[in-house]
């Protein structure tokens, strides 16, 4: 039987080891466009790697997994950063693990966005590639282009496996 992973609500204190939590916040930022809009400046930093990189964004359309939601596999980008911003405000889920060696689930945390918050994973930072509570969620990605694999995944075995129970935050949207 797979162990449960205990969500946690996202901050960006809890989630500094892995990267950066996207959100403004009152006075993070300048007024511009004669004071009809308010830059919430610089909330997060593109990383890349190589000279040649470039820094793009993308489109991802996610739909949701069943419940409970196995998480039997994850992924981490060595050559740079990449950041997701969801493009409506609803929830979704970030499961995370140090960059370094190949996690174990003793080594994973699960956050729950509040719906308005994107993140932004460091380079390195093993994560699950997108869990969302709703049938089917829009996302802006931020990431990196260039040459050399930007990819390593790594599968669980069935006795590694975790489970995010998320029955209790479906009914809370719905």
């Amino acid at each position: 039987m797979a162990a449960s992973i205990t969500i946690e609500a996202l901050t960006a204190q809890a989630f500094a080891d892995f990267g950066d939590v996207i959100e403004g916040n009152k006075g993070d930022g300048f007024g511009i466009n004669q004071g009809f809009t308010w830059r919430h400046h610089k909330l997060a930093t593109v990383s890349t790697d190589q000279p040649g990189d470039d820094a793009i964004i993308s489109i991802f359309s996610s739909k949701n997994r069943s419940i409970p939601i196995a998480i039997n596999m994850m992924e981490r980008h060595p050559l740079g950063s990449q950041a997701f911003m969801p493009l409506s405000a609803t929830p979704f889920l970030v499961v995370v693990a140090k960059a370094g060696p190949e996690p174990t689930l003793a080594n994973l945390r699960a956050f729950v966005t509040n719906g308005k918050q994107g993140v932004n994973y460091g380079t390195g930072v093993w994560h699950h590639p997108l869990l969302i509570l709703a049938p089917q969620q829009d996302f802006l990605v931020v990431d990196r282009a260039g040459e050399g694999n930007n990819l390593n995944e790594v599968m669980f075995s069935e006795g590694q496996c975790g489970q995010l129970d998320v029955t209790d935050l479906i009914n809370q949207l719905t």
